[in-house]
């Protein structure tokens, strides 16, 4: 599974992703870095068919209205630290791969995940 990381979030989790054995990368490692445009970021994940991980309601806006990008995984837990990020996904990773797999949104918080077909 590959993943593209938004800018509001840590390239920490991007390399957290990559060292547990996934294809990540972060808005950091695109040319325009975290200044590239939310559609030029949907169309690099369907081009290379990677999932985005934002927090940006942007994103779930595009999906809603034109499916852009075709998989979204929305993080939703408000200010919270990278550490604390990380180990949200630490816990959560084999259950978010999962419901990525088979749904195409997939929304986190602090106490829940949820799937939507």
């Amino acid at each position: 599974m590959k993943f593209i990381v938004d800018a509001q979030l840590p390239k920490s989790l991007s390399d957290f992703l990559n060292k547990n054995g996934y294809d990540s990368m972060h808005t950091l490692d695109l040319p325009y870095k975290n200044k590239t445009k939310d559609y030029q970021i949907a169309k690099k994940a369907n081009e290379e068919q990677r999932v985005v991980i934002s927090k940006d309601i942007d994103f779930l806006e595009s999906f809603i209205v034109k499916s852009e990008p075709q998989k979204l995984i929305m993080v939703k837990t408000g200010n919270i630290s990278n550490k604390q990020l990380i180990d949200l996904f630490d816990g959560y990773l084999d259950i978010l791969v999962q419901m990525i797999s088979r749904s195409d949104l997939v929304e986190i918080n602090q106490t829940e995940i949820a799937e939507h077909g």
